[in-house]
């Protein structure tokens, strides 16, 4: 006979601290993409208004971003048991695809400019470069505390830190325009910035994409949690065991348990050993456990993987 019972663990999530420094992000990079548009008109450069462009589309990610944050704060409902913390993936998703088509529309704009070079303006060019430089770097120190603790986060970072290296191309592009008056320097540099921006969005596409199929999380090796498991006394095998990310640093898993045989009561210690242990060793923070006195048969285990020979 199988004896099962469920432990649960419930996470929370500090994603309120976010919303003041995206919300001056956006202001900053707001009012930059007016700047350099109506700058980029003046100095007929054409380098200006595609960053000013470029802009356009930071702030539009940063928006969202912060739309996805706000989203993740609500509560679970009975329809939606995680509540939105998903949102976020998404929203990284999104930023990471818009990463990538900037990326192109830039390598095009490259291209042209290489083939019929414009004339520029160039000081006034650089004045606005190097004040959008400024605007970036602001806005880039306000977002990296959170880099590492939200993916969605990390997308909108990456467009400011997109537009940061523009900047240094436009700088350097027009102080080689100024001084050598070498205007293929512009569509070089942009070039050089989106081989590394399509480098960053790469990965966070992959990342995210990762995340939306339940894959096991990065840090984690599913043989060294089983093992883990089956170290804790009282737990005979482990199987059916998933882990996956529900949102970025937030862990879960689910395992069948195998037990000597014992009380139900008997095996409360098993439960918190077990969450404990992963909590600690692997940062995983919401956990579903079945107890069982034997195994189950494969058939009730649909998504387990083959064992290895």
């Amino acid at each position: 006979m199988r004896l099962t019972v469920a432990a649960h663990k419930h996470p929370s999530n500090g994603e309120v601290g976010l919303t003041r420094p995206l919300f001056i992000a956006i202001a900053i990079t707001a009012s930059f993409t007016v700047i350099e548009f109506v700058g980029g008109l003046i100095s007929d450069s054409l380098a200006l208004i595609s960053d000013a462009g470029h802009m356009l589309t930071d702030t539009l990610a940063l928006a969202l971003t912060l739309g996805a944050v706000r989203l993740a704060l609500l509560p679970a409902t009975d329809a939606r048991t995680f509540g939105y913390k998903r949102a976020e993936i998404l929203a990284a998703l999104a930023n990471g695809i818009a990463l990538v088509v900037i990326t192109l529309l830039i390598f095009y704009e490259a291209i042209v400019r290489i083939i019929n070079p414009p004339e520029i303006d160039a000081p006034l060019m650089l004045i606005i470069g190097a004040a959008g430089l400024g605007a970036n770097a602001t806005a880039a120190y306000l977002l990296y505390d959170q880099v590492a603790s939200s993916l969605n986060v990390k997308g909108a970072f990456l467009h400011i830190v997109g537009d940061f290296m523009s900047s240094i191309g436009v700088i350097v592009g027009a102080l080689l325009i100024m001084l050598f008056r070498f205007r293929l320097a512009d569509p070089i540099l942009s070039i050089l910035i989106g081989l590394i921006i399509l480098y960053s969005s790469f990965r966070l596409v992959m990342q995210s994409a990762a995340i939306l199929l339940e894959a096991v999380p990065s840090h984690i090796k599913l043989d060294d949690v089983r093992r883990s498991l089956r170290e804790i006394k009282g737990v005979t095998d482990v199987h059916d065991l998933h882990v996956w990310t529900l949102s970025s640093g937030l862990y879960a898993l689910s395992a069948h348990l195998v037990v000597s045989d014992q009380m139900i009561s008997d095996c409360s210690g098993v439960l918190a050993e077990s969450e404990d242990m992963l909590k600690a060793k692997f940062s995983v923070s919401h956990t579903t456990f079945q107890i069982e006195c034997e195994s189950c048969s494969d058939r009730s285990c649909i998504f387990q993987p083959p064992a290895k020979k």
